[in-house]
């Protein structure tokens, strides 16, 4: 290489490095990329959500997400946290949004905003807080001028927020764009030419906020100037802006999916996410956002859905507690690196994309200057490909894309992975209540019984059944529908002995009916139909009964249009029916009784049980189990260590938990997913959708809970529990997050690694592929190996198994160059393993224990 352009090399990488520890004063954007103090830039981002963390974790995620190849962290702003009351506001602890974008800004990232304000992101009522619904003639989104007023002031209240912090790219900050409102294109029709009007308005309003970066509008295929629209799926290479001065953007490219309750666990093979952002890079995008990039977790009562579970892990790069997914993390590394290599021709140029064959596409970004990079892909998802390509021939499995930064060298292939794996594992810890092996809380309870049916003396008896959402406003999951009737011996349901039926249909999501004080039945919907149907048999006796209906919701809608007035609770109909007579009397018109306290729902969150305080506890010699209803308290000791801590709900039913008065979110381990549509292994190749993966089939959805570290102290913690439904809170036990195995399987076949690609030019060489292995926590080293093996190995990370053929000095290498170490590499050769079965492509595969 000439000494010209090993400078020219050197400078780019200085200039680069300026770029990512600076931000500019002026961001724009032409047709190609944005831009940035007057240079066009390739940028990867991801979504890291600020309140599904806590903000000790917030450091150490945006330099996870800075060292796996990350420009920009993007996250929304959550209107309901941030404005609980009408003016009266909140950032503070998870809800410090200032000193979230800070720290993304010390961190030398930048930032986009997405102040929405709706958010939809699975968030109760789509991140609205509730006292909007009570404003007299509001409709959201739409041309609605209560609303409209509402919005604007609110995302004003944003901007000035930044702009006093001096936060915007325009005053040095990092915040390189905003976003108002939010997947609006998916549902506008609904509102017709008032929706359209919306739009328009939406984009003058921010516009006029003077931010001096620019706004997005995502899935808004008619965003008006300037908005810049831009694509959310799973795939987004074939999106075209809707205006020709507008860069192809990718604001969601979707890490895996949400976990509901009673659903299984969905994933996203790493192939294809990397087949889909490489795809998105060969066909001229310039920037595209994975959500999630880390997605936390939804404590509190924050989840919407309905049914959405307490885990937002989406299958994300850095898991719920904070800890890198192998190989998902480090491959997506490797597809950023390999990209930025193509960068300088990417922004100078648009791609020439031509046809290779059947399902084979090339696309070439080539510059007068001699800069020229190219992407291959095989769309097909079965067989291989042999391609020629610049006179040279490349290999190119199914479902893949070749990156060629210098239109001849493949550095990366994305089927083709150079990342280690990781397994992850909960490891049981014993509390000091403990007294058994299990880890299990066995003394130190003490108890509430939450009464049945209304508790409150601020009661008011009404015609007709309320509906939930407009009689709670969301102060409570529940609310009780409670009525007395007289039924004389004379009446059908007693005279001849026929057995009664109570039927009571609810728009959800679940319920529990009561009779004279005992649970007579239960009732749940799910997160295709959260409306409830039952039909429980009851014993009535002569004079009066009472009927107490348990009425709950489990996270208010959060998308769609009209969202807002979909509704909760029992709307009926209630009626009694007689099996065999064929009686029915109609309750749902009588005289219904409801509490209207600020604590509409339970008497233990008006006494205020959750933070452990109360002179209303009792304990004795038997704790009660297997009981609805019930609130349980205890202390405890944190997990010793210092690795992210979980709390097992093996044993209970459906409730919250709160730890030191703070909510750790709905648990509902009962909630059992279906037995079936789940595989022991997902086939990356074809269009991935969010049923393709699962697994956790016939399992609870969720019976791990995060609790976070800073939210304990080392002893004298207090845990508090709602039992709804029943259950042995002995069972309960801590777990701490950990890393088990750390596995890596190389074939001589994958590309050099991209980290040598750029040494490998000064030196005019081209190695080998590499194998390496890193232990992930800081103070470990490698302590043994548990397989090697080159030759033909088989398997998964912790499931390897020797083929047929098989060095026998792999095991020694591997030792030799790992143990005692931090980390190590070793040439994918047969000149560093010798050659067992000459003709054939052989592989590496490696699993080591890190302590």
């Amino acid at each position: 290489m000439r000494w010209t352009e090993q400078l020219l090399i050197l400078s780019f990488l200085a200039v680069g490095v300026l770029q990512t520890a600076t931000f500019g004063a002026n961001v724009t954007h032409d047709h190609r990329a944005l831009v940035i103090d007057g240079r066009r830039r390739v940028l990867i981002s991801g979504s890291i959500h600020y309140p599904r963390s806590t903000p000790d974790m917030w450091a150490d995620l945006i330099q996870k997400s800075k060292d796996g190849g990350l420009d920009v962290i993007e996250t929304y702003v959550f209107w309901d946290l941030h404005e609980p009351v009408r003016n009266q506001y909140d950032f503070e602890g998870r809800n410090d949004l200032v000193k979230f974008i800070k720290l993304v800004g010390e961190a030398g990232l930048y930032a986009h905003l997405r102040i929405g304000p709706y958010v939809c992101a699975e968030w109760n009522y789509g991140g609205f807080p509730l006292w909007l619904h009570f404003i007299p003639g509001i409709k959201f989104r739409t041309d609605n001028e209560p609303f409209k007023v509402e919005m604007q002031r609110f995302t004003a209240k944003i901007v000035d927020l930044m702009k006093q912090e001096k936060l915007y790219a325009s005053q040095g900050g990092p915040i390189i764009l905003s976003q108002i409102e939010n997947e609006y294109g998916n549902i506008d029709s609904a509102f017709g030419s008032a929706g359209k009007r919306y739009i328009n308005w939406a984009a003058s309003m921010a516009t006029s906020l003077d931010t001096g970066v620019p706004w997005v509008m995502c899935q808004q295929a008619d965003a008006p100037d300037p908005m810049i629209d831009t694509c959310n799926g799973f795939y987004c290479d074939q999106y075209t802006p809707a205006s020709a001065n507008r860069p192809k953007m990718w604001t969601e490219n979707w890490t895996g999916w949400f976990l509901v309750f009673g659903g299984a666990v969905p994933y996203r093979p790493v192939e294809d996410i990397a087949f889909a952002v490489a795809r998105f890079f060969q066909r001229g995008g310039t920037f595209q956002n994975y959500y999630m990039y880390h997605g936390g977790t939804n404590f509190g009562r924050s989840t919407g859905g309905p049914f959405i579970a307490t885990s937002y892990d989406y299958d994300a790069p850095i898991d719920e507690y904070g800890f890198l997914r192998q190989p998902k993390w480090g491959h997506l590394k490797d597809v950023h690196k390999a990209i930025k290599l193509c960068e300088q021709a990417m922004v100078a140029t648009d791609p020439t994309i031509s046809s290779l064959g059947s399902n084979l596409e090339a696309s070439v970004y080539k510059t007068g200057s001699g800069l020229c990079a190219a992407f291959l892909a095989n769309i097909d998802t079965q067989s291989d490909a042999t391609v020629n390509f610049n006179g040279n021939s490349y290999q190119l499995p199914p479902w893949s894309v070749s990156i060629l930064p210098d239109c001849k060298n493949v550095v990366l292939n994305t089927a083709k992975i150079n990342s280690a794996t990781t397994i992850p594992k909960f490891v049981r810890q014993s509390s000091s209540n403990a007294i058994d092996a299990s880890g299990g809380f066995l003394a130190g309870w003490s108890w509430f019984n939450e009464p049945v049916g209304i508790s409150s003396s601020n009661a008011v008896t009404k015609p007709g059944l309320l509906e939930q959402i407009n009689t709670t406003a969301d102060e409570s999951d529940y609310l009780w529908y409670s009525l007395s009737t007289n039924v004389q011996v004379d009446e059908p349901f007693l005279k001849d002995g026929s057995q009664t039926v109570l039927h009571v249909e609810s728009l959800g999501h679940a319920l529990h009916a009561y009779v004279n004080g005992k649970l007579a039945g239960s009732g749940k919907g799910n997160s295709n139909n959260a409306k409830v149907s039952i039909d429980v048999p009851i014993t009535l006796i002569p004079g009066k009964n009472k009927i107490d209906l348990l009425s709950l919701t489990v996270g208010l809608q959060n998308y769609g249009a009209f969202y807002d007035e979909k509704g909760a609770g029992i709307t009926g109909p209630v009626k009694l029916v007689g099996v065999n007579n064929g009686s029915t009397v109609d309750l749902s018109s009588q005289q219904w009784t409801y509490q209207v306290c600020k604590f509409t729902g339970l008497k233990g969150e008006e006494l205020g049980l959750s933070n452990g305080g109360s002179s209303a506890w009792v304990s004795g010699a038997t704790l009660p189990k297997e009981q609805p209803l019930i609130w349980y308290k205890t202390t405890f000791d944190a997990p010793s260590g210092t690795n992210p801590v979980a709390l097992d709900f093996t044993g209970m039913g459906k409730g919250e938990a709160f730890v030191n008065g703070q909510s750790i979110g709905r648990y509902w381990p009962t909630y059992i997913a279906s037995s079936s549509g789940c595989t022991d292994s997902c086939n990356y190749k074809g269009s991935y959708s969010s049923n393709k993966c699962l697994k956790n089939c016939g399992k609870p959805s969720q019976q791990l809970y995060h609790v976070p570290r800073s939210w304990l102290q080392p002893s004298g913690n207090t845990l508090v529990l709602f039992e709804e439904t029943g259950g042995d809170p002995t069972q309960l036990s801590f777990a701490t997050r950990e890393i088990g195995s750390l596995c890596s399987h190389i074939s001589e076949s994958h590309p050099q690694h991209v980290e040598t690609w750029r040494s490998s030019r000064k030196r005019g060489s081209r190695p080998g592929p590499a194998l390496s292995l890193e232990c992930p926590l800081t103070n470990q080293v490698i302590s043994s190996i548990e397989f090697a093996s080159f030759g033909t190995p088989s398997g998964s990370c912790g499931s390897f198994s020797h083929g047929s053929c098989n060095s026998t000095q792999a095991l020694s290498i591997v030792q030799k160059a790992c143990v005692g170490s931090k980390s190590c590499r070793m040439d994918v050769s047969i000149d560093m393993f010798g050659d067992p079965c000459i003709g054939v492509t052989k592989s590496l595969a490696v699993e080591a224990a890190c302590t």
